[in-house]
């Protein structure tokens, strides 16, 4: 008799470790297609995720969300770009003022450009958000890596904005360990979901 409740407990577990499995799994997918989906909307501002600055000047990295935002910028497709990423230990120069400072060489005027701050995808969009909302911007184009596209739009949204997707096509990132940033981010994102990116961000910060 004793091996009935045993057998039911192992049913159970097995069956939530393979609930957990699979909303991971789709989790990943989701991931993946929003980093390959490039919207053809118009926008009011073009949102830009900072990443890191080498003493001044973009990395290859950010170099590739600055020129991704300037195409689109170019196009027509916003009138405004916010710029996002403060100072990580060691910097004399926040990634945000580098990246103003580089789309302002290539033709963006500085009243065009919102810059914001922070260390993370949650502080980039909340430091930068009173500006935006100041000229009642609601709509974003985002803009930074492929396998960071889901979770950046979602944070958006979850701060009140509306997000399309831009993601980098030519990104450097993609030549490094692909995989680890696609497993990161379906843990973050899967997590965000269920607790809160918010909450998520006081907890893991």
């Amino acid at each position: 008799m004793i091996f009935g409740p045993i057998k039911l407990v192992i049913r159970i577990i097995t069956t939530v470790i393979a609930v957990v499995i699979l909303y991971f799994a789709i989790t990943f997918v989701q991931i993946w297609l929003t980093g390959h989906e490039h919207s053809t909307k118009h926008a009011q501002a073009i949102l830009v995720f900072g990443t890191t600055e080498d003493n001044g000047t973009p990395s290859p990295e950010l170099q590739a969300r600055l020129d991704q935002a300037l195409a689109l910028w170019h196009k027509g497709r916003a009138p405004w770009i916010a710029v996002t990423g403060g100072k990580r230990p060691g910097d004399l120069f926040t990634e945000a003022g580098v990246s103003a400072t580089y789309l302002e060489s290539h033709g963006v005027p500085a009243s065009k450009i919102l810059k914001g701050s922070g260390t993370d995808t949650w502080q980039n969009v909340s430091s930068v958000l009173p500006k935006l909302k100041a000229h009642d911007i609601k709509t974003v184009l985002t803009v930074t890596d492929p396998f960071h596209e889901d979770r950046a739009m979602a944070i958006a949204s979850s701060q009140g904005l509306t997000p399309y997707p831009s993601p980098v096509r030519n990104s450097p990132t993609v030549k490094h360990s692909l995989w680890k940033y696609y497993l990161k981010e379906t843990f973050e994102v899967g997590v965000g979901r269920i607790i809160g990116f918010q909450r998520f961000h006081s907890w893991f910060d």
